[in-house]
């Protein structure tokens, strides 16, 4: 068992996990989404990312793209999320919880494509 390989599934999965953990839940209840579980997705998602880029090969190419759009989508809920609790005076409106959930649920979609690429690459795998 290589666990290298073991460690970069691992981050992968977490970062799919973690982003369904904060995306699941009523899409304007702040009491279903929370803060800390965002953060920790951004958190895992750069570290997965940073994984991916010593692959060379092609489909390590489309992973560290599907991770790099994961972050940007997590980076930007994390802003928007920053900004409206330290900016505005009217709090977390659901217009805006649900912007958040909905750029979570893009870098959900990332996430999801990254693991199929990595099971369909791990089946494929030959010794």
């Amino acid at each position: 068992m290589n666990l290298e390989k073991v460690f970069f599934a691992f981050f992968i999965v977490l970062a799919l996990t973690l982003n369904f953990g904060f995306f699941l839940g009523e899409l304007d209840n702040p009491d279903h989404h929370n803060v800390y579980e965002l953060y920790a997705a951004l958190v895992v998602s750069l570290i997965a990312t940073i994984m991916k880029f010593g692959d060379r090969a092609h489909i390590g190419a489309v992973l560290l793209a599907t991770s790099l759009v994961a972050d940007l989508q997590l980076i930007a809920a994390v802003i928007v999320w920053t900004i409206t609790a330290h900016t505005t005076d009217a709090g977390m409106t659901p217009m805006i919880l649900a912007s958040i959930v909905s750029l979570s649920g893009g870098a959900l979609l990332a996430n999801i494509t990254s693991v199929i690429i990595l099971v369909t690459e791990t089946v494929m795998f030959r010794r």
